[in-house]
């Protein structure tokens, strides 16, 4: 079991410890040569029983025998349930007890990870920003700078190729991005246009750069200063994803809700590209539901975006990168709806790990949904 072997990157629990990062593996987001692969068979895998109405929110793999999965259970509709994570040992997927975090209410809602560290982002019933790292065998609390501070929030985590771990959220000075590496930890510099929004994600590309993205801020931290993108037009644009190839090659997935419409209306499916000067509308194979997530191909280029069609709510409809054009590649048939939330690469082995839910709402019976 890989797990015996992890290398703990984890920032100690009590105030005042030192952030300890560690090498030698694979970062989530890191380079990982892989060929092009082709059409994916997917296939259902089992997951643990949680409470109900629970679902996964995000998933990272360091390789074929660790992976980890993060969520919520015993949510009942707007009223957040508590938090869930699963990790993959190469055989299984186990549901980890995590009441020794005094985390009871709230939820986790994205996860990093490689063979030299690992750290997930939530957060608490009461609105505060969690970050938890993995000492080898569970979650373990971590501090940050501006932890449990007023106006501090955490939206996603990511790794680079020298395990050195990045945040995105807000602290109350405008900082949208937080580093961390043995030197401690840094909330970088605000973007200049003095933009509100609170990045949903972010991502470090090949080069070492750093984008947050959300519906309204979209920037490149290149290590001295910030590049902004001018935010995609929508009526009510909703961003799930972003991957940047190059200055005039980039990605963004996610959905646009609309206006007006019958209670209950499905949103339309959001794929853009931006050229370097405009952002355009890519025409995708189902055009009502969300797109959740993009992964590129191991060397930098688009591969995957994993979605889910209102029309075809049984069976996941990723999207594959063929020949210049996006093509449906669909998942197993369930007997009942699936939504997939999100899409990670396995370094090394290849393949996916796609997760989500069952009922495409997180009410009772809800229950998680693992593919690959």
């Amino acid at each position: 079991m890989r797990r015996r072997r992890f290398i703990s990157g984890l920032l100690g629990a009590g105030a005042g410890a030192g952030l300890v990062s560690s090498s030698g593996g694979t970062a989530a987001g890191a380079v990982t040569v892989r060929a092009a692969t082709g059409p994916h068979d997917w296939q259902p895998v089992p997951a643990p029983q949680c409470a109900t109405a629970a679902q996964l929110l995000a998933v990272a793999a360091a390789g074929p025998d660790l992976a980890w999965a993060v969520g919520e259970e015993g949510r009942n509709g707007s009223t957040r349930g508590k938090p869930l994570a699963l990790v993959w040992d190469g055989q299984a997927w186990t549901r980890l007890d995590l009441a020794h975090l005094g985390f009871s209410g709230g939820y986790l809602r994205s996860v990093a990870g490689s063979y030299g560290a690992a750290w997930a982002v939530g957060t608490d019933s009461g609105g505060v920003a969690r970050l938890l790292g993995w000492d080898g065998t569970t979650w373990q609390e971590a501090d940050f700078a501006g932890r449990s501070a007023s106006g501090t929030t955490l939206t996603s985590v990511t790794l680079d190729a020298d395990d050195r771990v990045w945040l995105s959220g807000r602290n109350s000075d405008g900082s949208v991005l937080l580093r961390g590496d043995t030197d401690g930890w840094l909330w970088l510099p605000r973007p200049p246009s003095g933009a509100t929004a609170t990045p949903a994600g972010l991502r470090v590309t090949r080069d070492g750069n750093v984008w947050v993205y959300d519906s309204a801020l979209i920037a490149r931290w290149d290590h001295e200063e910030w590049t902004e993108l001018p935010a995609p037009a929508g009526l009510r644009p909703y961003v799930t994803g972003l991957l940047p190839v190059a200055d005039d090659d980039i990605w963004l997935t996610g959905c646009d809700y609309g206006v007006g419409g019958p209670p209950g209306k499905p949103p339309g499916v959001t794929l853009r590209h931006w050229d370097g000067s405009a952002w355009s509308y890519v025409t995708t194979p189902f055009t009502v539901g969300i797109l959740t997530g993009i992964v590129d191909d191991g060397l930098g280029g688009p591969d995957r975006i994993a979605g889910w069609d209102f029309w075809d709510q049984t069976r996941s409809h990723h999207l594959r990168w063929e020949a210049g054009s996006w093509v449906s590649e669909r998942g197993p048939t369930s007997s009942t709806s699936v939504l997939v939330n999100a899409l990670a690469p396995v370094p090394g082995a290849g393949g996916y790990w796609a997760v989500g839910m069952t009922p495409s709402s997180p009410y009772p019976p809800a229950q998680v949904y693992i593919e690959r």
